[in-house]
């Protein structure tokens, strides 16, 4: 069973950074893709960034290109988003999603595991 624990959220003021990590275990993971989403309250859940674990291939949303980056650690089993120039709407709460494949996809739904999620605020 794939299993996902997130560590890393947190508050900080505008401009700063956060470095989100994603620990994963329970499959073989040379074959996912992993991702990160977020979620505001009342706002639907939205792709954040993704990485194919075997070539680290990687994608972003357009609203995080530039100052986020998602990589991969092979010998820790985990995944990391470095969030720089975090700016108030990036405040949500960020989960880490896998999925068996190459494509990094945007849809949610195409991604059977999730973490519990990890809490990021900004301040103004």
């Amino acid at each position: 069973q794939v299993e996902l624990v997130e560590a890393g959220g947190g508050l900080v003021q505008a401009g700063g950074s956060l470095r989100l990590s994603c620990a994963a275990s329970g499959g073989t993971f040379r074959i996912y893709s992993l991702a990160w989403f977020r979620q505001a309250p009342g706002m639907e859940r939205e792709f954040v960034a993704g990485i194919y674990w075997y070539d680290g291939s990687t994608s972003y949303a357009d609203s995080v290109k530039g100052r986020f980056t998602i990589s991969r650690d092979n010998a820790k089993n985990t995944v990391y988003l470095q969030m720089n120039s975090l700016k108030p709407e990036d405040t949500a709460v960020y989960f880490c999603a896998a999925k068996r494949g190459v494509i990094v996809t945007t849809t949610s739904r195409e991604y059977a595991y999730w973490g519990q999620g990890t809490q990021v605020t900004v301040s103004p």
